[in-house]
């Protein structure tokens, strides 16, 4: 059968994007379909504008500690439309770099929904095209809890690009990576914030001490955490919204704006997928076998859609991986037990490897840990309470370093760097005969013991 294309891909996020040009160094025939914005989650609502409200709000923090460092105070006030609209301009620039480098690379972008008709071909809006193999490169999206009353008052990550003001209050339900960051930000904006949990402590799924300093920072900065507890119902009157609680804290609390930051869901709506023969798995994603693989053999599917890390670099190196798999015959397998992570808070928090728990459930009493909590430099000249927080898990047979996990300043790109030395092996000992740069954060790696 002669196909349209060599490669279709549907979805072109960061794991679609990175096959289709992984895929064309093999000079074959590619194209994509996107029905929203190209870039995907990352680069539209999540990654790229997120880290310039980082930014934006750092801008506040240190305007707190300038006096400190002998700056005149000033009163500078925040333009939240005029800075949202320069965000957005960004964020369309990238959008056009993504299409001059498809055009310059040859490969064919379709707008519009692609639909399964059957295995080998995809419906966009009419047009039909067929394919010899196909990637399924959708991403997910955040979700609401539909049980809840009033959950029609409430918001997703995805608006709160979107909002046309800062609220005064803002209540977050969920204490993940989202919750976790957009409490920090907003908070730095004068917002008052409540973040509240299902867990006694945030960010499930990090090194327990992570989880402790990243709470106690954020509280120390004025942000209200309420722990074992989420939101029942959420009222509209006259003042603005009454979201109802339960749990530890069964109180009744009042916002103008209430962010539900609890999950997201595989965007595998739409698809057609029962036509193509293509499986889910019990939570709904994307089955696939360790080479990206559904169960119908030339379909294969990457990033968010499929149950494995939710991570901008996971999808790509998927994406990339599948198309050697698929043209070089190279079946790269991906090693997800160490793949860094960080959580734009601040307290900025990172991590790579093990975390205690999973060390010690693995390796038993042959975990040692070593950890350290101190004052910053820049903190020491300020009025403020600041802690950093560095740790290393490590096997005490074989001295090979399992973890490393750390929250303060400059926490993701010093992890960044210690994950090369833990994906190669680094000991302890060889840590330990390394010399820091001094003064600084990172330095204090080198002298854990």
């Amino acid at each position: 059968m002669a196909f349209d294309y060599d490669l279709f891909i549907i979805g072109a996020g960061p794991g679609g994007v990175a096959a289709a040009r992984q895929a064309k160094t093999y000079d074959v025939r590619v194209g994509i379909a996107e029905r929203e914005a190209v870039g995907g989650t990352c680069v539209n609502r999540g990654c790229i504008p997120k880290k310039f409200i980082v930014y934006a709000a750092d801008f506040a923090l240190h305007d707190r500690a300038a006096a400190s460092y002998g700056w005149s105070k000033c009163d500078r006030q925040f333009d939240w439309s005029y800075f949202i609209a320069s965000v957005h301009q960004q964020i369309e620039q990238r959008r056009q770099s993504f299409f001059k480098k498809f055009q310059q690379a040859g490969i064919d972008v379709i707008r519009g929904q692609a639909t399964f008709i059957d295995p080998h071909t995809v419906e966009i809006d009419g047009r039909k095209v067929t394919a010899d193999k196909i990637i399924i490169a959708v991403g997910g999206k955040s979700i609401k809890p539909s049980k809840i009353l009033g959950i029609e008052y409430a918001i997703t990550s995805r608006q709160m690009l979107e909002l046309p003001q800062l609220p005064q209050r803002l209540a977050i339900v969920g204490g993940g990576y989202i919750g976790v960051e957009f409490s920090s930000m907003m908070n730095a904006f004068g917002v008052e914030v409540t973040l509240m949990d299902r867990d006694e402590t945030i960010l499930s799924g990090f090194d327990d001490d992570v989880r402790t300093a990243v709470q106690q920072g954020l509280s120390q900065r004025g942000i209200e955490f309420l722990g074992n507890t989420t939101a029942k119902e959420i009222k509209q009157d006259a003042t603005g919204l009454q979201v109802v609680l339960e749990g530890n804290d069964p109180q009744t609390i009042a916002a103008d704006t209430v962010l539900f930051a609890t999950g997201r869901s595989p965007n595998t709506e739409n698809l057609g997928l029962e036509n193509a023969g293509v499986e889910l798995d019990e939570k709904g994603a994307i089955a696939v076998d360790a080479y990206s693989r559904t169960n119908q053999a030339h379909i294969f599917a990457v990033g968010d859609c499929t149950n494995r890390k939710q991570l901008t670099p996971v999808a790509r190196t998927e994406g990339r991986a599948v198309a050697r798999t698929i043209f070089d015959k190279q079946s790269p397998q991906i090693d997800y037990t160490l793949v860094p992570t960080a959580v734009v808070a601040r307290p900025e928090a990172a991590a790579v490897g093990l975390t205690e728990a999973q060390a010690r459930e693995k390796f038993g009493d042959a975990v040692q840990c070593y950890r350290t909590q101190f004052e910053p430099l820049f903190y020491s000249m300020t009025d403020r309470s600041e802690q950093a927080m560095m740790k290393l898990v490590v096997d005490r047979r074989s001295d090979r370093v399992l973890g490393a996990h750390m929250v303060g300043e400059n926490a993701a790109e010093i992890i960044q760097s210690l994950a090369v030395a833990i994906q190669k092996g680094i000991a302890k000992q060889d840590i330990d005969a390394n010399l820091g740069i001094h003064p600084t954060t990172g330095e204090e790696f080198f002298l854990l013991d």
